[in-house]
């Protein structure tokens, strides 16, 4: 019960005549609110600071006007790659917190809907040098396989924050770990890894800058219901004599 495929030998499955069905533009919603959610946990170190409290952390440093400090939206250059649906989405709902200047990067540049925040469309590397957060949302395939390299985070901002609720693939996760330890960008937030699931004592895990979700992007109860009567709808429709999928990838 998948938007994506890309777990799935698709050469494999077409050389044995298998029907495969996938459940696509029903998460957009869900996967938008949990970006910027996961955005808003990152910059302002949520996880951390209610660490802090169970921790003991919070009554040993009492108060300090540098405690816990994180980056605010307001004025920023927030940098999408791939404005797709789920990219534009976010786009949308992070227009309300007073961003500065939305860029994007991609294939080709996008005709934006009327009700959508003006957005710039820049090459790859404008939109690392320029964004102070710069959001993942594009689809998972060969030309974006491994794209943030351990360039990429050297091209980005110090002060620069990470998101990515795409596919993990999309990072070469051991440059983050670097880039992440030697402060070539302030901090990441991750919905996606490699492998998942994250083992619990992988080095992301031990990271102060780094938030860790586990892949619950479209984790919302009438995203999950639609995805599973289409699910549902799919099989029927495969197991049929003659019947149809609703949406079919082969």
């Amino acid at each position: 019960m998948s938007a994506g495929f890309d777990h799935i030998n698709m050469e494999e499955v077409k050389r044995r005549g298998i029907k495969v069905g996938f459940t696509p533009d029903v998460l957009t919603d869900a996967t938008a609110e949990l970006t910027v959610a996961l955005l808003l946990s990152t910059s302002r170190r949520l996880l951390q600071a209610s660490a802090e409290i169970s921790n003991g952390g919070w009554q040993k440093c009492s108060w300090s006007p540098v405690w816990m400090l994180g980056p605010g939206l307001t004025g920023s250059t927030v940098g999408i790659f791939g404005l797709g649906k789920i990219g534009q989405a976010v786009m949308q709902r992070l227009s309300g917190f007073g961003v500065g200047r939305f860029i994007y990067s991609g294939n080709t540049e996008k005709k934006l809907e009327k009700h959508l925040p003006s957005a710039e469309f820049v090459s790859f590397d404008a939109l690392l040098k320029e964004s102070d957060f710069i959001v993942v949302t594009a689809a998972l395939n060969d030309a974006t396989r491994g794209k943030f390299d351990k360039k990429s985070f050297v091209n980005m901002k110090k002060t620069a924050i990470f998101i990515n609720t795409s596919r993990g693939a999309m990072v070469d996760q051991e440059a983050l770990v670097w880039a992440l330890k030697e402060g070539e960008i302030r901090a990441a937030g991750l919905d996606v890894m490699m492998p998942e699931p994250l083992p619990p004592n992988h080095v992301l895990t031990t990271l102060p800058n780094c938030t860790l979700l586990p892949h619950i992007g479209s984790a919302e109860e009438s995203t999950r219901a639609v995805m599973a009567m289409l699910s549902a709808d799919n099989l029927i429709g495969g197991l049929t004599p003659g019947g149809t999928m609703k949406k079919q990838l082969c």
